[in-house]
């Protein structure tokens, strides 16, 4: 189910793409999505519940998998990615693909006021505080502090400051 706020504006270059399997996906009131931005729910039955305010920059991905929760006021730049599920890959002797999706570890949660940084991945299990700041082209797979401000590549960035 696709709930879309009738003060939302989202490009019609856009694709968000109806659950089969109950996932719903709604987007708040004064949302901004942009062209090309993709929401697809994959890889489990979370929401994907974007807050009031918000904009989602061009090139944006966002795979539902275990939710994935945008407070309001986030401003995600051009080309991040947003992945509320993970890969089970234990067993050599299986291929990933068959082993399917690993538990959830609480899909991502991205608190009011964050903002994202062009081309920056986040990663099931993750949590940013309000009002951090996660850097361009830097990855976010555990908990980021409110107000932090997070910068590098690999950037694995648990606990890690700049």
């Amino acid at each position: 189910m696709i709930e879309i706020s009738p003060s939302a504006i989202v490009s019609p270059l856009a694709d968000i793409e109806d659950s089969v399997r109950g996932t719903r996906i709604i987007i708040g009131d004064d949302v901004r999505i942009d062209a090309f931005v993709k929401i697809k729910p994959v890889g489990g039955a979370g929401d994907v519940v974007i807050g009031r305010g918000s904009y989602i920059n061009a090139g944006t991905v966002i795979y539902s998998g275990n939710g994935v929760t945008i407070g309001c006021d986030v401003l995600i730049a051009a080309n991040c990615t947003i992945v509320g599920s993970d890969h089970q890959y234990r067993s050599a002797s299986r291929t990933i693909k068959e082993q399917r999706f690993a538990p959830s570890r609480g899909g991502v949660v991205i608190e009011d006021d964050a903002w994202l940084g062009a081309g920056a991945t986040v990663l099931e299990g993750a949590r940013l505080g309000r009002g951090c700041v996660l850097g361009a082209m830097s990855m976010a797979r555990g908990e980021l502090e409110a107000y932090g401000v997070y910068a590098g590549i690999p950037a694995t960035l648990i606990g890690r400051r700049e």
